[in-house]
């Protein structure tokens, strides 16, 4: 495998005898790289973090962390790796302080004085307890406990969900900040889209257990484009673009969502006989909803 960060290879994994299971995924996380992994409630997103984190095991595929295999060597990995998963896990009746404490016997690389930094920047206060702390100072903890280890990867899952738009912002305001002093990498997971594109560089959308897509963001962002095609050929040939869906409109027009589209790319309806009436700019929210549209569609 590469030099990749998160590495994963033809994963497979079923819960119990349910319906949901992952199957044949991959991905790659590039060193470095805010990696955001989009996709709707239930999509599999957490499934897939865990199974990364090695706290699941996958049933077939490899999956490689920083160099070491999942989950064979997760000490190794969990070590290097600050995670803020979905549901915290904190002792109500510690105090702040006292949960840094606690959390920095375990980590070698504990960094005390930029926890200290934190809690000054986070606004909370050393001798309150847990158990009295609202949902967003709670989510700040979460992240200061994180941040604090000086992870080589940090791996957020929903780490804003349900958080005020001002404790979102100075939370990834926290995370941007740290990959820029340490040059770290991060595997954010959401379904808040336009919370996403602020701030990464890679993008991957999950859909009922598949990779529906997986793409650098600036691709992602300009690459998805709608076409109003009048006149469209029956048999489309070899297109320059992806296709992903194609919908009939009104009269002899259809609708095609495509991805990879550059203007130069005019041509091909020139050399089909169709004609190409406009090209419609989707936002990241709207791409993302027609990639998963498409994704359901059954294939013909």
């Amino acid at each position: 495998m590469s030099g990749a960060a998160i590495e994963v290879r033809d994963l497979g994994y079923r819960v119990g005898r349910g319906a949901f299971e992952i199957r044949d995924l991959s991905l790659t996380v590039p060193t470095g790289a805010i990696y955001g992994f989009l996709g709707p409630n239930g999509s599999g997103k957490t499934t897939t973090i865990r199974l990364i984190l090695g706290l699941a095991k996958q049933a077939s595929g490899r999956i490689v962390v920083l160099g070491h295999e999942q989950p064979s060597e997760g000490p190794r990995v969990m070590a290097r790796t600050g995670y803020v998963p979905e549901r915290p896990h904190l002792y109500p009746s510690l105090t702040v302080g006292e949960q840094m404490d606690f959390h920095a016997s375990f980590h070698a690389r504990w960094d005390a004085a930029r926890a200290a930094e934190l809690v000054s920047q986070f606004g909370l206060i050393r001798g309150q307890r847990i158990g009295s702390l609202s949902k967003g100072e709670t989510g700040k903890l979460m992240m200061l406990l994180a941040l604090a280890q000086t992870p080589d990867l940090l791996v957020l899952d929903e780490p804003t969900d349900g958080l005020d738009p001002v404790v979102r912002r100075d939370v990834l305001m926290a995370v941007l900040e740290y990959v820029s002093q340490r040059e770290a990498t991060v595997f954010i997971s959401s379904h808040l889209v336009h919370e996403l594109e602020r701030v990464c560089d890679w993008v991957g959308v999950m859909d009922r257990g598949r990779l529906v897509a997986e793409l650098p963001m600036h691709t992602f962002k300009s690459g998805i484009k709608r076409l109003r095609v009048s006149e469209p050929p029956a048999l489309l040939g070899d297109t320059p673009f992806v296709l992903l869906a194609r919908e009939t409109g009104d009269g002899s027009a259809e609708s095609w969502l495509v991805r990879g589209w550059q203007p130069p790319m005019r041509q091909y309806f020139d050399g089909v006989g169709a004609n190409l009436r406009e090209v419609i700019d989707l936002d990241l929210e709207e791409g993302f909803v027609e990639l998963l549209r498409s994704a359901r569609q059954p294939r013909a």
